[in-house]
């Protein structure tokens, strides 16, 4: 009993400390939002005890906290203005999710329960798409970009980070649809039920979980690229990670304007999980059995 009661002790501790490990870089990036110069560099570093400020949000979105007007940051001499960059990245990362959360659940189901010649062979090429590295392609898409006319648009990033998510979407779709018994697809065709039918109103709604799953995978992916955004964008579109590079500049780093924009970056992807996290445990344990 002695020797339970001190094992479950060590495993709450150890549990807290990983989580501690995990947690503090976090805690730590967004404090520094809420500190001014001299406490972001002070010796030895503060962890706690500092006032806090609402000072670099004011600077970098624009707004106000019950203060005067509105304000925009200038670091290295620069008009930065970081309010629609967030929104670049919301509209860029949901569109390109939702995209190929469509393409990738068709072509999933299909690689799944319908029988066709080079099935296997097929699976195996769309996975090594995902092996390309994205710096061997961003060159030739700027060109095919720049002729087509989407260069710094919203319909050409969306595009481009749905083809890079579509492989891992289409691959862990696949396994998610593999986990459904085809037993439910025969009973339903006995029925008189088309495919289409089974489709959406049979298989989909079972595999929620699974496109919870990919979507949060996709989301992340989308929201954190850099090298396509970087690339493929000018002037009038940036994504955060982009523009997160603008506050390093020749005179040193506005460390506490590039924490508030980090922080605040946080939000829509915490906001994403956590409206489909109803859905993603059941999806993130789908297809790790077989029958």
């Amino acid at each position: 009993m002695m020797q339970s009661t001190g094992s479950r002790i060590l495993r709450i501790v150890t549990a807290w400390v990983v989580v501690g490990l995990f947690f503090f870089p976090i805690y730590y990036w967004t404090s520094v939002a809420f500190r001014d110069g001299r406490d972001i560099f002070a010796r030895p570093p503060i962890i706690a005890d500092f006032t806090p400020t609402f000072a670099n949000f004011q600077k970098v979105f624009g707004i106000t906290f019950g203060e005067g007007g509105a304000v925009t940051v200038t670091p290295g001499g620069g008009n930065f203005y970081m309010g629609p960059r967030l929104w670049d990245s919301i509209v860029i990362a949901c569109g390109s999710t939702a995209l190929a959360i469509i393409i990738a659940t068709l072509a999933a189901y299909a690689l799944s329960r319908m029988q066709f010649r080079g099935r296997h062979q097929f699976v195996s090429w769309v996975l090594s798409t995902r092996m390309m590295p994205p710096v061997a392609v961003a060159v030739p898409m700027f060109f095919i970009y720049k002729s087509l006319g989407l260069l710094d648009t919203y319909v050409g990033m969306i595009l481009i980070h749905a083809l890079a998510n579509l492989p891992l979407a289409v691959l862990l779709m696949k396994s998610f649809f593999d986990d459904i018994p085809s037993e439910i697809d025969e009973s339903a065709i006995v029925d008189g039920a088309s495919r289409w039918l089974i489709f959406r109103r049979v298989v989909l709604p079972m595999a929620k979980g699974g496109i919870a799953a990919t979507a949060v995978l996709c989301f992340i992916f989308s929201w954190t690229e850099f090298l396509f955004a970087l690339t493929l964008t000018q002037t009038q579109i940036k994504t955060v990670p982009v523009v997160s590079t603008t506050f390093v500049t020749s005179v040193g780093t506005a460390w506490g304007n590039m924490a508030a924009l980090g922080a605040a970056a946080i939000v829509p992807a915490f906001v994403f999980v956590l409206a489909v996290q109803k859905h993603l445990v059941r999806g993130l344990t789908m297809g790790s059995l077989k029958q």
